[in-house]
C-alpha cells in the first residue's frame, strides 16, 4: 500500500501526523479500485524522497476512512490535499504533472 517514505494515514493518527505536524503534509485521498489513484502514486512517492525532511506525504484510503473523506468534503478521487499548520492551503483534484505538484509544495515552503 504505502512506501517507506508515505504515511498510511486514518481516522486514528490523521490528527497527530497531519494536523499537529511541525512541517507541510500533502494528503493523498485515493481508493485501491481507482485508475489514476494508481498512476499518481509513484510519483507521490519520488516527491516524498525529494522533500524529506520539508514535507509529508501520506495516503488516506477513502473507504476504510468515510469519515475524513466526508470532513474534507472528497467528491473525486485522487484528491491532494496540503496542508500547512492544520490548516488546507491547496486542493489539487484529479491526476496532475509533477510539476504542477512540485508547484504547489514549493509555494507552502516558501516564506510569505
Amino acid at each position: 500500500m504505502a512506501a517507506n517514505n508515505v504515511l498510511a494515514l486514518t481516522e486514528g493518527n490523521f490528527q497527530s501526523e497531519v494536523l499537529l505536524a511541525p512541517v507541510p503534509v500533502l494528503v493523498d485521498f485515493w481508493a485501491e479500485w481507482c485508475g489514476p489513484c494508481r498512476m499518481i502514486a509513484p510519483l507521490l512517492e519520488d516527491l516524498a524522497t525529494e522533500y524529506e525532511g520539508q514535507v509529508k506525504v501520506g495516503k488516506v484510503n477513502v473507504d476504510e476512512n468515510q469519515r475524513l473523506a466526508a470532513e474534507y468534503r472528497i467528491t473525486g478521487i485522487p484528491t491532494l490535499l496540503l496542508f500547512k499548520e492544520g490548516q488546507v492551503q491547496d486542493v489539487i483534484v484529479g491526476l496532475k504533472s509533477r510539476r504542477d505538484l512540485k508547484a504547489s509544495l514549493e509555494r507552502v515552503l516558501t516564506p510569505a
